[in-house]
């Protein structure tokens, strides 16, 4: 999974604009977008990061690289800890 900050993505056309320049760069890639954050995660299927930024850039935007967080390989606790009925 590819991710993108993009500060620039403002509203429902923007979406649009952006999924339709990622479409043509990579057909086969799915896209979600999460407006509210302004995040647009892409598991590509024959482009690479630098072509999807490629093609978010010149649709008019400025996509920025979200890194994935570090992977420690510790096991982490997914519990909530209270006292609810998840456990």
């Amino acid at each position: 999974m590819i991710a993108f900050e993009v500060k620039d993505m403002s509203c429902g056309h923007c979406v649009g604009v952006i999924s339709d320049a990622v479409n043509a760069a990579d057909p086969g890639a799915k896209i979600e977008i999460d407006l509210a954050i302004h995040r647009v995660n892409i598991e590509p299927c024959s482009s690479d990061m630098a072509r999807l930024s490629a093609a978010i850039q010149a649709a008019g935007y400025s996509p920025v690289l979200v890194e994935p967080p570090a992977s420690t390989g510790e096991a982490t606790e997914t519990r909530c800890g209270g006292g609810c009925r998840c456990h």
